[in-house]
């Protein structure tokens, strides 16, 4: 199989999605790997390593469209990648299709099989490629808010593990996965003062198992979601649902009852933002402010730690990426039911429940499409 990745053209995007150690790996499957002239720069990577790796260096993205089997890539197509898709190519990448109409439409337009790395599964009812930018997303989330809560960016001014005398910042965490956890470990490593929320008890206990002295938790209802928000200086939304565009847990009113200056960073962005006054910002631009609250919402966060987040994500992804390439995406799908559960376009059909409930588009079943 010929595999291509192109260069990320999302605005600071640094990531690639193919390392070096990647493509060598599947040179030495019997691929073809071809990778745009300096795709890999951003995170520290030269078109010198994928040659000595055995990849072919490409100086267009038209012509790895054009040319590849499959395109990995690590962040969704834009427009005018989108258009370069044809039927019966494979996309192997993240896609966050519930809040995106116009990728949606798009993909299914262009004939493609779109196989989305967020909602692949593991049979620990885990996310397995999306748990390592979860890692690094929740991970950045405390230091960028901290960042955000500078007097000269807007925010209160508050330091995060205060100072003798003084009182540490009040950082709440909505959602205790992955991202939650990872967030709330560095708050409180930073020393702040720190409550998760979550509705799972069984995910409680284990927070308080593990993490009893470092953090608290509270079970999640909206009337304590509001009263600790309330007093935060700074809130993170950690809350997922698997493909599905997130649910709004802290509302517009509710901002007004904020302190002035306190900070929410929403690392659910990409699935559409849990905040209702969040949208999607850049690391050029990331920070923006609504009735007296700072709002941090980067989609693509961990881009800004690129060689690390591309490391993570490749160790990730490249046992199933080998997996697609030496058997196909059909067979290496009906083999494995979690990969499967990455399909979420194929010829024209949308086949991922959450998708569709989130757009109203009809679902065809993924067994289905394989049969």
């Amino acid at each position: 199989m010929k595999i291509g990745c192109p260069t990320e053209i999302k605005p600071q995007e640094f990531r690639v999605g193919m390392t070096p150690d990647a493509a060598r790996e599947a040179v030495n499957h019997g691929h073809e790997v071809i990778i745009q002239k300096g795709a890999g720069a951003g995170a520290g990577f030269t078109d010198e390593d994928y040659v000595s790796a055995g990849a072919a260096i490409i100086d267009t993205a038209a012509e790895i469209f054009a040319a590849a089997d499959m395109i990995v890539k690590v962040k969704e197509p834009q427009a005018g990648e989108r258009k370069m898709l044809r039927e019966g190519q494979l996309l192997f990448t993240y896609l966050h299709l519930a809040p995106d109409p116009d990728q949606t439409h798009d993909l299914l337009a262009s004939g493609c099989t779109a196989i989305a790395y967020e909602t692949v599964t593991d049979d620990r009812g885990g996310l397995p490629l999306l748990a390592p930018m979860s890692e690094v997303a929740g991970r950045l989330a405390p230091q960028v808010g901290a960042w955000t809560l500078q007097k000269a960016n807007g925010g209160r001014g508050v330091l995060m593990g205060g100072v003798p005398g003084v009182a540490p910042a009040k950082v709440v965490v909505i959602g205790g996965g992955v991202v939650g956890t990872h967030a709330a470990k560095i708050a409180s490593g930073m020393g702040a003062d720190v409550t998760v929320l979550d509705r799972s008890l069984n995910r409680l206990k284990y927070l308080d198992d593990v993490f009893g002295r470092d953090f608290k938790n509270q079970y999640s209802t909206a009337g304590a979601t509001a009263e600790l928000v309330r007093e935060a200086d700074m809130v993170i939304g950690a809350v997922l649902i698997p493909g599905a565009e997130a649910p709004k847990l802290v509302s517009r009113a509710q901002l007004s009852e904020m302190k002035p200056g306190a900070a929410l960073v929403d690392v659910a962005i990409d699935q559409g933002g849990c905040f209702e006054t969040s949208k999607a910002t850049t690391h050029a631009d990331p920070i923006y402010e609504v009735d007296g609250v700072m709002h941090y919402c980067v989609a693509n966060m961990p881009g800004a730690v690129a060689r690390t987040s591309t490391q993570a994500l490749g160790n990730a992804t490249l046992p199933f990426m080998l997996n697609l390439a030496n058997k196909g995406w059909k067979q290496a799908c009906a083999e494995d039911p979690h990969l499967l559960n990455g399909l979420n376009v194929h010829a024209g059909q949308l086949t991922y429940y959450a998708v569709g409930k989130a757009l109203g588009i009809d679902v065809v079943s993924p067994q289905l499409v394989i049969k």
